[in-house]
């Protein structure tokens, strides 16, 4: 199995890609890593004896996070992002990995991977925390702003087969991200979907509103690229705003510190449920080639997490499973 990453993307490149990446060598030695970048800011970071499944692939441009996307990949083909992509494409690497700038890695899976036969719109996939651990698969959560329903029908299809293959769940239950369960409830385009999805070969059980998707009151979460992006950012921002809070007030006087001695290992257990980090890695379904986005402020565990989840899914076989279920219609 060979990964490619890139190691010029994401607000912490290159060290963190390639500290994950060298966590990862050594976890699974099987895998072949592919540090796509500078040769000499990657070896900067990769110390005098790097394990043997580790080897640098030379790009010498790197798409920044505030570069036009399209503008960006056609005119940076010597980039990280853009040359880890062509290695997919072209069978030199079974999946590539990369926290930078999303609508260019966006770019590369349409233009550079390609789009899988009988998909209009690739998804991005990623796992929301749940409080069971188990977590919920959730797209599109940002790829795209605009969805049509049919978009939505072909999101729920690729979601539930996701579940399937790679995390090994029966018939997952596929719900419909909405303001309300009521069938009548929603926009147009809700609406629209709801009829779509309740005909489709999947264990479609409804509408599920925001409030209950971290208590996994389904396994595949299906909305359009706008709500979904919206939702993971409320997330993350709620987890980080609810420990800050109990850190001040935890540590605010004698009894307070006490306290928080005795329930560190339960906070501990809590945080490390809500960690995005643990979660982190967003395939981009819908694309011939397994592109998998991570954090943009991914760290070194992060990137190890994300070459987890493509492993995972490589060795599942994720991509011939979807283009066999869903390529042509």
């Amino acid at each position: 199995m060979r990964i490619a990453i890139d190691a010029m993307g994401g607000d912490l490149a290159p060290q963190a890609p390639v500290e994950g990446a060298l966590a990862a060598a050594r976890e699974w030695p099987d895998t072949q890593l592919l540090l796509v970048g500078k040769p000499e800011a990657i070896k900067s970071h990769l110390g005098t004896n790097p394990p043997s499944n580790i080897s640098i692939v030379e790009a010498m441009d790197t798409i920044e996070a505030d570069d036009e996307p399209v503008r960006a990949v056609r005119r940076k083909a010597n980039s990280s992002m853009v040359v880890a992509g062509r290695m997919v494409k072209e069978g030199q690497a079974d999946a590539m990995i990369s926290a930078g700038n999303t609508g260019a890695l966006m770019t590369v899976g349409l233009l550079v991977v390609g789009r899988m036969e009988g998909i209009e719109r690739p998804g991005l996939t990623a796992i929301l925390p749940t409080v069971d651990g188990v977590g919920v698969v959730a797209l599109d959560l940002g790829a795209n702003m605009d969805a049509k329903p049919e978009h939505l029908l072909q999101y729920a299809l690729m979601g539930s087969r996701y579940r399937e293959k790679v995390h090994g769940i029966a018939r997952p239950r596929v719900g419909l991200l909405n303001v309300g369960t009521e069938a009548a409830k929603g926009n147009e385009q809700s609406k629209a979907a709801f009829e779509l999805l309740s005909g489709a070969p999947i264990n479609f059980i409804g509408n599920v509103e925001a409030r209950d998707v971290l208590t996994r009151n389904c396994d595949v979460l299906v909305c359009d690229g706008f709500s979904g992006n919206i939702l993971l950012k409320a997330i993350e921002g709620a987890a980080e705003t609810v420990f800050g809070v109990l850190k001040t007030e935890l540590t605010s006087s004698w009894k307070s510190k006490l306290a928080a001695a005795i329930l560190r290992p339960n906070f501990g257990r809590v945080r490390k449920m809500m960690d995005y980090k643990r979660y982190n890695g967003a395939p981009l379904l819908g694309v011939s080639g397994l592109v998998v986005k991570g954090h943009g402020s991914s760290n070194a565990e992060a990137t190890m997490h994300a070459i987890r989840q493509a492993r995972t899914a490589v060795g599942n076989g994720l991509i011939s499973a979807l283009a066999d279920d869903l390529g042509g219609k």
